[in-house]
């Protein structure tokens, strides 16, 4: 009877976790949070972007935005990235409602480590958000891959191939430059035209945009707007098509990509 008994609950819970991979639980967006620690990026601007994410993600504007949805909670990941061959994910996909959820998350990448690795490999980043799209145990209205850094595609396939992919599943790509006047810890000059190569080569998708960081200093206000308009267009894709903004991108129709600055 006692292996009877632990047979049918052991069947219990495979059936349970079965129903629960075909009916994923649905938030209003799943978004990947995609963070450049490459070569170019010292120990000084990773901490930066780091803190630039702390306190984004529990600003009280992002969390109305999350509020507002039909869902009123999205689901995020965080990762970092340098080569193709070096992806580290930091948190894992959680699920973000209210400013409990928030802190939470924030708790856990705060206490994360933070390393720095060679080489820049945006299309390894795509790849890798795409991985975690496939292991999401969530639905979401909308999917998008946020990527920030401040250097172009120089390591890995080609970007063209990587964004092709990502668009033709569906997922929009956003950007978030970081342009600045430092030189790189091995004293070569920083990316010039770094937003117009993003505009061109990297955003893509319905509703994409990108928005520049003056500097790793601005990085947080950045992506507090990046943010809110992300989370936002979830519910009116109207505010990622037709917004203010300094230069409209001119690639990738039929999105209307619009680079805002903070």
């Amino acid at each position: 009877m006692r292996l009877r008994f632990a047979a049918f609950f052991l069947l219990g819970l495979s059936v349970a976790a079965l129903a629960r991979a075909e009916s994923p639980e649905r938030v209003d967006l799943e978004l990947a949070l995609a963070i450049d620690v490459s070569g170019s990026v010292d120990n000084e601007e990773a901490a930066l972007q780091r803190e630039g994410y702390l306190k984004a993600l529990v600003d009280p504007q992002v969390l109305r935005a999350i509020s507002g949805g039909d869902r009123k909670k999205i689901a995020l990941t965080y990762f970092e990235w340098a080569s193709t061959h070096s992806q580290r994910l930091v948190v894992d996909w959680t699920v973000i409602s209210d400013q409990a959820s928030a802190e939470a998350f924030v708790k856990r990448l705060a206490a994360a480590p933070i390393s720095t690795e060679r080489w820049t490999s945006i299309s390894g980043a795509i790849d890798f958000a795409m991985e975690r799209f496939a292991a999401s145990p969530y639905k979401g209205a909308r999917r998008i891959i946020d990527i920030s850094g401040d250097g172009r595609n120089n390591n890995g396939r080609p970007l063209e191939d990587a964004r092709a992919e990502a668009l033709a599943q569906g997922i929009v790509i956003n950007g978030l430059p970081i342009v600045n006047d430092r030189p790189t810890r091995w004293g070569t000059p920083p990316e010039r035209d770094l937003d117009i190569y993003y505009r061109d080569q990297v955003i893509g998708g319905p509703g994409s945009f990108f928005i520049v960081a003056d500097g790793f200093e601005s990085f947080a206000s950045a992506i507090r707007i990046k943010l809110v308009r992300e989370i936002a267009a979830s519910r009116d894709p109207s505010l990622a098509s037709n917004g203010t903004g300094r230069r409209r991108a001119l690639c990738c129709p039929p999105a209307q990509q619009v680079a805002l600055r903070p």
